[in-house]
Formats: C-alpha cells, sequence, structure tokens
C-alpha cells in the first residue's frame, strides 16, 4: 500500500514538470527496487532550474541583478522587490559558481507588464553623496523649526523629485547609524544631554510645553519629566553653604528670625568723595547698615540657605517633587536677595580702599571690581554670632586680595623696568606695520571661527565662554558657564574636553590653537 502512493506521487512529480521517459526516468522505474526509489524521493526538489549559460535561447542573454540595478539607476533590494512581484529569475552555473540571473526576454517582458512600478521605481534610485548630504542637513533644519517627520519627508521629496519613502529611508537610516546627532530621537529612546539642556533652556525662556514637544518630537509628558530632571539637577547645584548657628535648630527659630527689620529714624547722609564717576558716586546714596540691620540680614541669609540646605536633603533626584522644588528655589531667591543687599550696602567701601591701594599704572577699575568680588566672598562667610563688624571683616578681606595680586602685577611690569636700555636701544626694529598686525589678527580670527564651525552650538558657546573669544568677557569657571547652560560643572568639563579634542584635530595641519592646550 505504501508503495503504491510512493509510485503515485512521482509520477504526479513528474507529469507536473513535463518528465517523461525522454526527459525524466523511464517509467520502469516506477517499478524498480523501492529503496532505490525512498533515496531518490529524499533529494530535495531545486525551486529554480540550474541552468548552464550555454541553455540561454539564442538572441537572447543573461543578466545579473547588478547589471539590472546599473540600467535602472535602482538599488539591488528594488531588484528583489520587482522579483516579488513578477520578474522571473533563474539560477545559471557560471564560471562554476551559481548565480542569479535574468532573461533580457523576460525583463522586457516584465517592462511592458509593468510600466507603473518600473517608474516608480526610478524614484527610489540610488542618491549620491551631495543628495543625501542635502536630504540630512535639510530634514535637520526643519526638525528644529519644530515640523513634524511626516511633514519634513513630503517637502524634501518635491523639492528633490524623490520618492518620499526614499526620503523617509535616508533620514531612517540615518538617525540608526548616528544615534547620537539623529535628525528624529526615537520617541521611546534617551535625549542626549545636550538635548536635555536644551529643553530645559527654552522652558526657562518661557516657551510652551507643546511646543517644545513639536521641535524633540516628544510627547509632552517626556517633556515634563526633562524639565522636572534637569530642574532637579540645577537644585543640586545650588550654592547652599550657610554659617551654621544653635539657634537654626531650635523651634523658636522661626518666631526670631521672624522679627521686623529694624529701622534707622535719621539715616546720615554721607558726602560723596570728588572726582568720581557718577556711577560710583550714587554708591553713597545707599544708607550704611547698622549693627542691629547687620544682623539681622546675616541672620536671615543664613537661616534661608539652613531652611533650603535642609530640604534638599530630602529631595530624590531620580524622583524629584516639583513642590519640594518650588520650596527650595523660594528660599534660594530669598537669600540672594538678602545678600544683594548687604552688598549694595558695603560697595562703597570697596571704593573707599580702592582709592587708597591704586598707584601708577594700576586700573582704578580693575581694582574696584577685584574687591567687588572679595565683597560678595566675605558676605557668605561672615558669622554674625562672632560679634565683629561686617565692615571691618570684609575690609581685611579686601585688603588681603590686593596684597596678594597687586604684588604680582607690579612683578610683571617690573621686568620690563628691568631691561637692559642699550639692548633695547641698539636692537633693531622688527615690529611688523600696523596694516600688517590687523591683517594677520583678522585672518586668525576667520581660521579660529572656521574650527569652531565644526563643533555644535552647544560645544561653541562652551568654548567661546572657556577662553573668552567673544571678547565682551572674561574667560568664565566651569560653574559659571555650567549655571548659564542649566547643566552641572562635570558636564561641562566632558563637553569641554571633547570639543577640544575635535578643535586639535581641526588644527594638526596648520598648529593652530596651541592655547586651548
Amino acid at each position: 500500500m505504501r508503495s503504491n502512493a510512493a509510485g503515485d506521487f512521482v509520477r504526479l512529480f513528474h507529469e507536473d514538470r513535463g518528465f517523461g521517459e525522454e526527459q525524466g526516468r523511464p517509467q520502469s522505474w516506477l517499478h524498480g527496487d523501492g529503496g532505490a526509489r525512498a533515496a531518490d524521493l529524499a533529494v530535495p526538489a531545486q525551486p529554480e532550474p540550474v541552468l548552464p549559460t550555454g541553455g540561454v535561447p539564442p538572441g537572447d542573454e543573461v543578466l545579473s541583478i547588478e547589471d539590472l540595478a546599473r540600467r535602472f539607476t535602482v538599488s539591488t533590494k528594488t531588484i528583489s522587490r520587482w522579483r516579488e512581484h513578477g520578474l522571473v529569475a533563474q539560477r545559471y552555473v557560471v564560471a562554476g559558481r551559481r548565480r542569479v540571473g535574468f532573461l533580457a526576454s523576460a525583463v522586457d517582458r516584465f517592462i511592458r507588464e509593468n510600466p507603473l512600478r518600473i517608474e516608480r521605481g526610478s524614484r527610489f534610485s540610488q542618491l549620491s553623496d551631495e543628495e543625501h548630504e542635502k536630504i540630512i542637513s535639510w530634514a535637520r533644519r526643519l526638525a528644529v523649526a519644530g515640523a513634524c517627520p511626516a511633514d519634513v519627508h513630503r517637502r524634501i521629496a518635491e523639492r528633490l523629485g524623490r520618492s518620499v519613502e526614499t526620503v523617509r529611508y535616508t533620514v531612517k537610516r540615518h538617525d540608526q547609524e548616528h544615534s547620537d546627532t539623529a535628525v528624529f530621537p526615537a520617541a521611546d529612546g534617551h535625549l542626549r544631554p545636550e538635548s536635555r539642556a536644551r529643553i530645559y533652556q527654552h522652558h526657562l525662556a518661557g516657551e510652551p510645553v507643546e511646543s517644545i514637544a513639536r521641535r524633540y518630537h516628544r510627547s509632552k509628558a517626556s517633556v515634563y519629566r526633562v524639565i522636572l530632571s534637569q530642574r532637579a539637577e540645577h537644585v543640586a547645584e545650588l550654592p547652599l553653604d550657610f554659617m551654621p548657628n544653635a539657634l537654626f535648630s531650635r523651634t523658636s527659630a522661626e518666631k526670631v528670625v521672624g522679627q521686623p527689620y529694624p529701622a534707622v529714624a535719621d539715616a546720615k547722609r554721607v558726602r560723596r568723595p570728588s572726582g568720581l564717576p557718577a556711577y560710583l558716586a550714587s554708591l553713597y546714596e545707599v544708607p550704611l547698615l547698622t549693627r542691629e540691620q547687620e544682623v539681622w540680614l546675616f541672620r536671615k541669609f543664613n537661616y534661608l540657605k539652613y531652611k533650603a540646605a535642609t530640604l534638599r536633603e530630602q529631595l530624590d533626584i531620580e524622583r524629584p517633587s516639583a513642590r519640594l522644588m518650588d520650596q527650595i528655589e523660594r528660599l534660594y531667591d530669598e537669600a540672594v536677595a538678602i545678600k544683594n543687599r548687604i552688598v549694595r550696602a558695603n560697595l562703597r567701601l570697596v571704593v573707599s580702599i580702592a582709592k587708597r591701594r591704586v598707584s601708577p599704572g594700576d586700573s582704578f577699575f580693575d581694582l574696584v571690581s577685584d574687591g567687588n568680588m572679595s565683597l560678595i566672598r566675605a558676605a557668605e562667610k561672615f558669622d554674625y554670632a562672632r560679634g565683629n563688624k561686617f565692615s571691618t571683616y570684609a575690609s581685611w578681606a579686601i585688603m588681603k586680595n590686593y596684597a596678594r595680586t597687586i604684588p604680582d602685577e607690579h612683578k610683571r611690569r617690573d621686568r620690563f623696568r628691568a631691561a637692559d636700555m642699550e639692548l633695547l636701544q641698539s636692537a633693531a626694529d622688527r615690529r611688523s606695520d600696523e596694516y600688517q598686525q590687523r591683517m594677520a589678527v583678522s585672518d586668525r580670527l576667520k581660521q579660529v571661527g572656521k574650527f569652531l564651525n565644526r563643533l555644535d552650538s552647544r560645544e561653541q558657546t562652551i568654548i567661546i565662554r572657556r577662553y573668552g573669544l567673544d571678547h565682551e568677557q572674561s574667560p568664565q569657571t566651569l560653574k559659571e558657564v555650567g549655571s548659564a547652560l542649566g547643566v552641572t560643572k562635570e558636564r561641562v568639563r566632558q563637553i569641554e574636553a571633547k570639543a577640544l579634542g575635535k578643535l586639535r584635530e581641526a588644527a594638526e595641519a596648520e598648529a593652530m590653537l596651541p592655547e586651548l592646550e
């Protein structure tokens, strides 16, 4: 019974493929040895015939996948899709190897039967490097402007005369291969630290969350989480160091600190010193603080920071509470406002000391600026509980700073004064003319600008701020740059190191920017 069934199957197999005695096995094979039949049945049938190249019909030719891709200027992937829609392929033995090929007649027949598919496929033709760069560049600009992915793909396709699918696939492949610079970061993926910081800056600038979500292609819930996380990092970096006092931990602290600000019936007006610019002379309009006012201000200043620091210990960075951060930031803002009152009331002290310390060749305004920084640091370190006057403590801090910095300035100037005058007089004048100097500086600035253009906007901002390249402000510390950009100083250090690496690579051939080492 089993043998008859096997024979019927083989008969159907050969009839289906047109095998007879001439083409297939002889009919007597059906009556042969059963073991031989079983072994032959175990050989899998080929899904496509394997023919030698000599079996090609006269006047026809065999084309490879690569031949068709070049002929129609499409990718090999498109040729594979055409096979799924009727393009007949066969396997041929070429130089002893099996290759997939297409008879030219079969290709012509497919073209006649599928003109629309061929036309549509031509719009998927391979992109040149220039077209690829244009697609990514335009997509990035449109994405930053807030366009959704579908709109970006459609507009670029219309502009380049390409299919929307070609543009979509190009952008998608770029994002997969360059996740750190993706045009459309995955909505469920992690944002880069730079993107998170920019989202927080947009929020601080007053941009609606809906607009930010469209700009970065995220859900509103995701944007809210980013804002909350960035805000928590900012709160964790707030300078909340305070001068401890036993009063702060007592239950009566709120009552003592909350007493009314001491008033003065008649504040004495101080005569303005002559020869001061108007904005410095205006400092003398701010009345001096009495001892009671100083104690009140410093007590509240430190108590507010104590409360804020205590609350910050309860903050969970992973799951921050917006209400808790509101309280911390409110206390910190009040403390900063009180510190500013203390500093404004004592700015004239800096002017007075600077006038006594200034000497020929010194910059009076530089002395005032340095003294102001010393005054601010003194306000943060002053312990009112010791019973000293703040003006005494601040004067000591300012003069100590001058004693350290002014001699260094004099030493640098004395190096030039001690030079051998005879040598200077006998030496040739090797100075270039002023025009050449200006041109050299201009060329250098252009070169620096060209190198900076290799960095992204965040890296450019950090390098410019850290090294004072905009000539409008002095170089800033890591902490100052981090506060301005809403990131930690450690993150600023990492971005700066990465940016300097890029600049060094760009400057190797021309030995530029040695000061950035």
